[in-house]
C-alpha cells in the first residue's frame, strides 16, 4: 500500500517533468523567434505601449502647468500666510516663554511650601524675592531684589538702549545662575517672570512711539531696531511699514486737491509723499532686516498696495476730469510724472511702474480719444464753410512765422494745426506704449477729413450718403470750381505725403524726463520706424480714394449730359459713314474736351502741387485712364459695334483709331502716360478691328498710314491749346514716338 501511494505520488512529478521538457524545446527550435514570442505573451502592443506613454507625458506636463498656474495665482495668498506663520511664531515664542516662566515660578512655590516656618525671615517677600538682613545677602542676591526696580527706572525714563543693556546682562546672569544654583529657584522664577513682562512693555512702548507722526527717521530706525533686539522680528518689520505708512497720511492732510488748481501740481506734490514713502521704508527695512525673503515679500505686498491707492486718488482728482475733457497734455503729463517718480524705486528693486500703468493706462487712452475726437469735429465743422481756397498759414499763428510755410485751406490748415499740437501732447505717451495706438487714432481722423472732402466734389454727396450716416456733421461746403476741387486733393497729399509724417516723426524722439527705452521692448524700438513707414503708405491710400472719386467723377462729367444722355456711344462712330466723304478729320467732341480738362488742370497743379509734381502728373494720369477704361469696358458701347443694326463704317473706324491716337498723343506730351492707358487704347482699337474684320472687309485696307493720323493729332493739339507748331516741341519728343509706335504695333497685331 505504501508503495503504491509512493508511485502514485512520484507519477505527477515525472509527468510535470515531461511537461517542463515539452515546454522547453519550443526554444530549443532553430526557428524560435523571440519577438514574436514576448509578443503573444503581452496584452498590449506597441502602438497601445506608444499611446500609453504619450497619454503619461501630457498628464505630466499638464501637471506641471496646473502647478505653475496654481504657484501664480495663489501667490498673495502665499505672501500673507508667509506673513501669518512669521508672527504666529512669534506669538508661539512669546507663549512658550511666558509658560516655562510660569511653569518655573509654580515649581518655585511648591518647593517653598516645604521649608520650615522657622526658616523664613519674619520680613515680606517683595517682588517675589527673599529678602534677608542686609549683612545676610550676598551680592547677587543684593543684585536680584533691586534689579525688577532698576528695569522700571529705565523704562519709566526711556533709556531703551540700557534697558536693552539690562535685559541681555539678566539674562546672562540668570543662565549662569541657573548652572551655578547660586539662586534659589522661586528667584530665577520671579527674575525670568520680571524680564518678561517688562521687555513687554518695552515692546509696546517703542511700537506706540514708532507710529507717532513726529517719530523722524533716526528716531523710528532705532526703535525698529530696539523692537527687533526684543525677539519680535516680524512685528518690527510690520511696525515700521505702518509708521511710514502713518507719516504719510499725516503729510497728506495738507493736500488738498482743487477742481481749479493744475492736476500736475496735485500729482507732483502727492508722488513725491508716497514714493518717498515707499523708498524710505525699502531702506529702513533693506538696513534692519537685510534681504530676509519673509521681509521682502512684505515689503513688496505693501508697496503694492500704496501703489495701487496712490493710482486711485490720481484717478479720482487728477485723471479723470482731465480725460472726460479730452486734455491729452494734462492726462498724459500727470501720468508722466507719477511714472517718473515711480521709476526711481527700480534702483530698489521695487518695479512698480507697470501697476501704475495698469491703472493710467486706460484713463489715459480716454483722453486720446476725446482728443482725437475734438479734431475730427473742429476739422468738419471748419469744413462747412471752407471756401477751398489755397492760402498761406493765418498771421498770428504758431506756424506762420516758419521757413517753409504751405497752402492750405482752413479747414486743412486748422487739421494740421491741432495734429501738431496733438503730437506735442504724444510725446509722454511713449512711456505707456501708447505710440502705436496715438498713430492710429489719428489715421483714422484723418480718414475721417478725407471723407469730408469727398462729400465737397459735386454730386458725390448722393453716392456717399449712405455710407456716412454714422459720421456726425455731414454739412460740408461743396467745392463748385476745379480749383475748389484741386485744392482737396491738395489739402490731402500735403498732409499724407508730409505734413503727419514730418509731425509723427516726434514718436522717434524722446522728449521725456523718463526712460522710456527701458519700459519699451528691444524689438518695439527697431521696429518703430518701419511702423510710421506704413503707416504713412495708409495715409497714401487713403488719398487715393479722394483721387478716386475725384477722376470718376470728372470722367462722368465728360462722359454723361446732365439729363443722363451720353457723350460717348457707338452712333458717334457709327454715323461718320452716313456723311458721305466729305469728312472734317478732327478728334471727337469728347476728347477735345478731355484735352482742355487736363490743360487747364495741368495749368492750376503747376501752382498748388510746388515740389509735389508727381502728385499731379499721377492724377492726370488717373483720370485719363478713367475715361478711357470707361470705352473699354461699356459694354452696351460694343453690342452696338458689334451686334447693332448698323456695322461700323470704315470712316467710323478712322475715327475711332484718330480718337485713340490724339488720346496717346497728348498724354505722351504731358508726360502722364501710362501702362493702363496704353493696354486701355490698344484694347479699344483691338476690338474695333475685330467688329470690322466681322463685316468681311479688310480694316487695314481702309486706314490710312501713321503720318496721317500724326499730323492731324499734332494740328489738334496746336488748335486746342493755342500753340504754334514751332513751339510745340514736346510733340516729337521721346515719349511721343514710343507712344505712337504702340498704338501702330495694335494696329499691325490686333492686339497690345
Amino acid at each position: 500500500m505504501a508503495a503504491k501511494t509512493a508511485r502514485s505520488k512520484a507519477t505527477p512529478t515525472k509527468e510535470n517533468g515531461v511537461r517542463v521538457e515539452e515546454g522547453l524545446s519550443l526554444f530549443k527550435s532553430d526557428k524560435f523567434d523571440a519577438d514574436a514570442y514576448v509578443q503573444s505573451k503581452c496584452s498590449i502592443n506597441e502602438k497601445d505601449i506608444k499611446q500609453l506613454c504619450s497619454y503619461l507625458l501630457d498628464l505630466k506636463r499638464a501637471s506641471a502647468e496646473e502647478m505653475r498656474r496654481s504657484v501664480y495665482a495663489n501667490y498673495p495668498a502665499f505672501i500673507r500666510t508667509s506673513k501669518e506663520i512669521s508672527d504666529l511664531e512669534g506669538e508661539l515664542s512669546s507663549i512658550r516663554n511666558l509658560l516655562s516662566t510660569q511653569a518655573t515660578l509654580i515649581h518655585g512655590l511648591a518647593d517653598g511650601v516645604n521649608i520650615d516656618d522657622d526658616k523664613i525671615p519674619d520680613e515680606s517677600l517683595a517682588n517675589g524675592l527673599l529678602k534677608f538682613e542686609d549683612n545676610d545677602l550676598s551680592d547677587l542676591e543684593k543684585w536680584a531684589t533691586e534689579y525688577p526696580d532698576h528695569l522700571d527706572a529705565l523704562l519709566a525714563e526711556r533709556r531703551v538702549d540700557e534697558a536693552l543693556a539690562a535685559f541681555d546682562e539678566g539674562e546672562i546672569l540668570i543662565s549662569q545662575a541657573n548652572e551655578k544654583q547660586t539662586l534659589s529657584t522661586s528667584v530665577l522664577s520671579s527674575l525670568q517672570f520680571a524680564i518678561a513682562e517688562r521687555k513687554q512693555k518695552l515692546a509696546d512702548q517703542l511700537a506706540k512711539a514708532a507710529c507717532q507722526p513726529s517719530t523722524r527717521g533716526g528716531e523710528l530706525r532705532s526703535a525698529i531696531a530696539a523692537l527687533k533686539r526684543l525677539g519680535d522680528g516680524p512685528r518690527a518689520h510690520t511696525v515700521l511699514l505702518d509708521a511710514h505708512f502713518q507719516r504719510y497720511q499725516y503729510n497728506m492732510q495738507s493736500l488738498r486737491p482743487s477742481s481749479t488748481s493744475y492736476g500736475g501740481a496735485y500729482t507732483a506734490a502727492l508722488s513725491q509723499l508716497v514714493f518717498s514713502a515707499i523708498s524710505q521704508a525699502s531702506s529702513d527695512s533693506s538696513g534692519i532686516f537685510g534681504k530676509e525673503p519673509a521681509y521682502s515679500s512684505e515689503l513688496v505686498t505693501w508697496a503694492t498696495k500704496q501703489t495701487e491707492a496712490f493710482s486711485l486718488l490720481v484717478k479720482r482728482h487728477a485723471l479723470a476730469s482731465s480725460a472726460a475733457a479730452g486734455g491729452l497734455r494734462a492726462a498724459a503729463e500727470c501720468a508722466q510724472i507719477a511714472l517718473g517718480h515711480c521709476s526711481l524705486l527700480e534702483a530698489r528693486g521695487l518695479s512698480l511702474c507697470p501697476l501704475l500703468l495698469k491703472h493710467f493706462k486706460p484713463i489715459v487712452e480716454q483722453a486720446l480719444e476725446a482728443n482725437l475726437k475734438r479734431i475730427e469735429e473742429n476739422t468738419a465743422a471748419m469744413a462747412a464753410a471752407d471756401d477751398w481756397v489755397l492760402t498761406y498759414p493765418p498771421a498770428g499763428s504758431r506756424h506762420a512765422s516758419t521757413a517753409f510755410q504751405n497752402k492750405l485751406t482752413s479747414s486743412a490748415h486748422r487739421f494740421n494745426l491741432m495734429v501738431q499740437d496733438f503730437f506735442e501732447d504724444v510725446g509722454p505717451l511713449l512711456s505707456m506704449q501708447l505710440g502705436s495706438k496715438a498713430l492710429e487714432g489719428l489715421f483714422r481722423v484723418f480718414n475721417s477729413y478725407v471723407d469730408v472732402l469727398i462729400r465737397a466734389l459735386p454730386g458725390s454727396i448722393e453716392e456717399e450718403e449712405a455710407n456716412f450716416e454714422g459720421s456726425g456733421n455731414k454739412i460740408v461746403q461743396m467745392a463748385e470750381s476745379e480749383a475748389n476741387q484741386l485744392a482737396l486733393l491738395a489739402n490731402a497729399s500735403l498732409l499724407a505725403d508730409e505734413l503727419l509724417p514730418r509731425a509723427a516723426m516726434k514718436l522717434s524722439l524722446d522728449q521725456t524726463g523718463h526712460r522710456t527705452d527701458d519700459l519699451r521692448r528691444p524689438s518695439d524700438r527697431q521696429n518703430r520706424n518701419p511702423e510710421q513707414r506704413e503707416w504713412k503708405r495708409r495715409l497714401l491710400s487713403t488719398v487715393d480714394k479722394l483721387k478716386d472719386a475725384f477722376c470718376r467723377q470728372h470722367a462722368l462729367d465728360l462722359i454723361f449730359t446732365e439729363e443722363g444722355d451720353s457723350h460717348l456711344s457707338a452712333d458717334m462712330y457709327i454715323d461718320v459713314d452716313g456723311n458721305g466723304e466729305d469728312v472734317d478729320w478732327f478728334p471727337s467732341l469728347i476728347f477735345q474736351e478731355l484735352f482742355a480738362k487736363l490743360n487747364r488742370m495741368a495749368g492750376l497743379a503747376a501752382d498748388m502741387f510746388v515740389g509735389r509734381e508727381r502728385f499731379a502728373t499721377s492724377l492726370l494720369m488717373r483720370l485719363t485712364e478713367t475715361v478711357i477704361l470707361w470705352l473699354s469696358g461699356d459694354q452696351s458701347f460694343w453690342d452696338d459695334i458689334e451686334e447693332g443694326p448698323r456695322p461700323l463704317g470704315p470712316l467710323g473706324l478712322r475715327q475711332l483709331y484718330l480718337d485713340m491716337k490724339f488720346v496717346m498723343y497728348f498724354a505722351s506730351q504731358g508726360r502722364y502716360l501710362s501702362r493702363n492707358l496704353h493696354r486701355g487704347t490698344n484694347e479699344i482699337i483691338s476690338k474695333a478691328l475685330a467688329a470690322f474684320t466681322a463685316t468681311g472687309l479688310d480694316p487695314y485696307s481702309e486706314l490710312p498710314e501713321d503720318g496721317w493720323f500724326d499730323e492731324i493729332c499734332v494740328d489738334a493739339m496746336e488748335k486746342l491749346s493755342g500753340k504754334t507748331k514751332g513751339n510745340n516741341g514736346e510733340v516729337n519728343s521721346p515719349t511721343a514716338s514710343v507712344s505712337a509706335q504702340s498704338v501702330s504695333s495694335a494696329r499691325s497685331h490686333g492686339s497690345y
